[in-house]
């Protein structure tokens, strides 16, 4: 099935042979600009954000990278786009092993390309387990003269933090169409996003898969939850991670500080004597955990950071500290 390739470090702004921190930090400077918290064009920030958040889910894991990397040469193809031969892909087309039917479906509204689809993302549960039962059966694929449950659908659906934090209604499209006879058809529903959801859970939707046979009831639809990476918080179940720059001297001295939650910012309380890599936790400020409501809690990642450079009278200070100073770290405890 041609599809439109995406090149997702251009999407990035990286060079192919960019390193993962140079792809990390291409998306978080991204990531916040077209956030649609805070972009004016909503609508445009929300589909940008979105093609930023699928080129980061396969540059930013290794395993998907390299998988990406293997298209080779073929990345120049654009439109029309065809894998290499033998390059597989998982998802939007089927066939049976005898090749006498044939199954193909496009999503809409998930906040996943149909290129992520094919090579990245879900597949049809139990479809070529279908297939093989079927063709043991008396009368084969084109007797009807026995009732058979279509076949289930998998695919990936993309949700942000606040999402999974609020609850959210989305419209969703599903385009199945039938090579054999050419006939397609546009299935639009709603989809409602439970609070609490969690990456890797699956949402079914009644119905909405295959098409049953000999009367048989239409399978199922289920979309993979994929959470949409952050600039601004990690993700551990219901719990969130924010990494917090300190100077030297606002762990060694204690100082107050803002970081951001997904409900507005907070103060924290930085403590003296604050160690490089200790976190800090607020309550409360992470994730539902489940339908509850009962929430994470949000922890702050201290990381000291040093000046690069200093100036003639920086350095003489530094220097005086280091005079009048007795700690060592490297001392026996």
């Amino acid at each position: 099935m041609p599809v439109e390739f995406k090149d997702y470090y251009a999407i990035l702004g990286v060079p192919r042979d960019a390193t993962d921190e140079e792809i990390k930090k291409a998306f978080r400077k991204l990531a916040r600009q077209y956030h649609p918290d805070v972009a004016r064009d909503k609508k445009a920030a929300e589909e940008k954000f979105k093609e930023i958040n699928e080129a980061y889910e396969v540059l930013g894991d290794p395993v998907k990278r390299k998988r990406y990397d293997e298209l080779g040469a073929n990345w120049k193809a654009g439109m029309g786009f065809e894998p290499p031969p033998g390059w597989q892909g998982r998802a939007g087309r089927w066939t049976s092993p005898d090749g006498t039917e044939a199954f193909e479906f496009h999503f809409g509204g998930t906040g996943f390309s149909d290129f992520f689809e094919q090579f990245f993302g879900g597949r049809a549960a139990g479809f070529e387990d279908f297939f093989r039962q079927a063709r043991g059966r008396r009368g084969g694929f084109g007797d009807q003269s026995f009732a058979t449950r279509g076949e289930d659908i998998e695919g990936d659906i993309l949700v942000t933090l606040e999402e999974a934090l609020h609850g959210s209604v989305r419209s969703l499209s599903l385009q199945k169409t039938n090579p054999r006879t050419g006939e397609t058809e546009t299935h639009t529903f709603k989809l409602r996003i439970p609070p609490g959801v969690q990456d890797g859970q699956r949402i079914r939707v009644p119905g909405k898969g295959g098409e049953g046979s000999g009367g048989g009831p239409p399978g199922d639809l289920y979309l993979r939850v994929r959470l949409a990476a952050h600039p601004d918080f990690r993700v551990r179940g219901a719990d969130l991670y924010h990494d917090l720059e300190l100077a030297p001297w606002e762990a060694v001295l204690g100082c107050t500080v803002e970081v951001p939650t997904l409900d507005g910012r907070v103060t924290v309380r930085i403590p003296p004597g604050t160690t490089n890599g200790q976190r800090l936790r607020v309550r409360g400020r992470g994730l539902p955990r489940g339908p509850g409501g009962e929430r994470g809690d949000l922890y702050v990642v201290v990381n000291i950071a040093v000046p690069a450079q200093v100036t003639e009278e920086e350095r003489a200070l530094w220097e005086k500290l280091r005079r009048a100073s007795r700690f060592n770290p490297r001392s026996a405890s």
